[in-house]
């Protein structure tokens, strides 16, 4: 299987300046960086290093807690912290941490990830969640660096397909010196593909960064919304989840004045779509985009950018969590529940099951079936006092822990 793989990764890699000008063109690529990927690297003045792989920015933000504590030890010198993607390369820079940067993972043949370990020399190794490279991770091991697979999230999918190789999977699995699983799911799954030394932890998201717990609403947001009342956001919207609000919105105006909704879909260019979808129902409906000032009638205000969720999460008490009616799986509500945020949510949530049933637990997340549900709940815990301060406790202390246990456990290794 390893033979089928390598062959397999070295074909990619024939054919990667295609897919590297096709990535440009589409803006997922970075023309100036995209080199580092295939064995161009910055210079390394210190080996006093230790490396963070995450695939995306979720895995990469999740790690920012730890990322920052490690940044006071005197005994670390630089951390590496490398990923897949533009726009978790992005969320590095804007961080401006003071010992770490960024690098773009290479490619997973034999030549680049024995040039890239020759090079970068780390001192402990960490792979966040189910970032699984075979080539990467025996060459690792064959160099006696420690391996921990941080967060761990594997997922019944995934484990179906790792299952299908077995034996190939357990060669890969057991060079992992320490597994910090996520969930009992994960835990088991590990075990059964070959992991050794497994622990449960507890999801890394429930932490949070202390940047992002100093930052304060944009005045310019707030400036925008000052004479409106923000009952609820809905966050990640799939097809057919915003007219569900639009309704909502709709039904709400006979019972308040001067409010407005927030919907942050997850695909941002369907926008001009959703628009169009709403002001067919009635509703008055402004871009974010369009750098415009709202007018008094404005009904739903649509988030059609990058990067400002939790801005308006922080204007907000309730949030909708999307592609939880329509879709598969749903989104993760931690974000919004850390921002004081009650949740509500659709029955499908496949992949957030251990973090809903947390919420849950502590009273932070409701679970809906249809349109009436939600505007009931809306109303119901907007006439409630503001609960958002107890919220805000209760995840801090819960994420504060994981974190704790995380480091324990990491400080082993170097």
């Amino acid at each position: 299987m390893l033979f089928i793989y390598r062959l397999t990764i070295n074909f990619i890699f024939l054919i990667s300046p295609i897919i590297i000008i096709y990535r440009i063109i589409k803006n997922k690529e970075d023309p100036k960086r995209f080199l580092e990927k295939i064995g161009k690297f910055k210079k390394n003045k210190n080996n006093n290093l230790i490396w963070f792989h995450g695939s995306s920015v979720g895995e990469i933000l999740s790690i920012i807690p730890l990322i920052e504590k490690f940044e006071k030890r005197k005994n670390i010198k630089k951390i590496l912290i490398t990923s897949n993607t533009l726009s978790s390369a992005k969320i590095i820079k804007n961080l401006k941490l003071k010992k770490t940067f960024h690098q773009f993972f290479p490619l997973d043949t034999k030549f680049l990830v024995e040039k890239f370990l020759n090079h970068w020399k780390p001192k402990a190794v960490f792979f966040i969640e189910s970032e699984i490279w075979p080539n990467m991770i025996i060459k690792i091991k064959e160099k006696n660096i420690p391996l921990t697979l941080i967060n761990a999230r594997i997922t019944k999918k995934s484990f179906k397909k790792w299952t299908k190789i077995l034996s190939f999977s357990k060669k890969i699995f057991n060079k992992f010196d320490l597994c910090l699983g996520q969930n009992d799911k994960t835990c088991n799954y590990l075990k059964i593909l070959g992991a050794r030394n497994i622990k449960k932890i507890g999801n890394l998201k429930f932490s949070q960064s202390n940047l992002e717990l100093k930052k304060q609403p944009s005045l310019k947001i707030k400036k925008i919304l000052k004479n409106k009342k923000v009952i609820f956001s809905a966050i990640s919207t799939h097809e057919g989840e915003e007219l569900l609000c639009g309704k909502v919105h709709s039904n709400l105006k006979k019972h308040y004045k001067n409010i407005i909704s927030i919907i942050i879909p997850r695909h941002v260019h369907r926008a001009q779509e959703i628009k169009e979808e709403l002001n067919s129902n009635g509703l008055n409906v402004h871009l974010h985009s369009s750098n415009r000032p709202i007018n008094k009638n404005t009904d739903i205000y649509i988030v059609d950018t990058f990067g400002e969720t939790k801005a308006f999460l922080k204007l907000s008490k309730i949030a909708f969590m999307g592609k939880s009616i329509h879709g598969f799986g749903g989104q993760n509500p931690l974000e919004a529940a850390r921002l004081g945020n009650r949740i509500i949510h659709g029955p499908n949530i496949e992949n957030f099951v251990e973090v809903y049933d947390f919420l849950k637990k502590h009273g932070i997340s409701t679970k809906i079936n249809s349109y009436k549900d939600l505007k009931n709940l809306v109303v119901k815990f907007d006439r409630k006092k503001n609960y958002s301060q107890e919220i805000i406790k209760k995840l801090t202390y819960t994420g504060n822990q994981i974190l704790l246990s995380n480091e324990k456990e990491i400080n082993k290794y170097f």
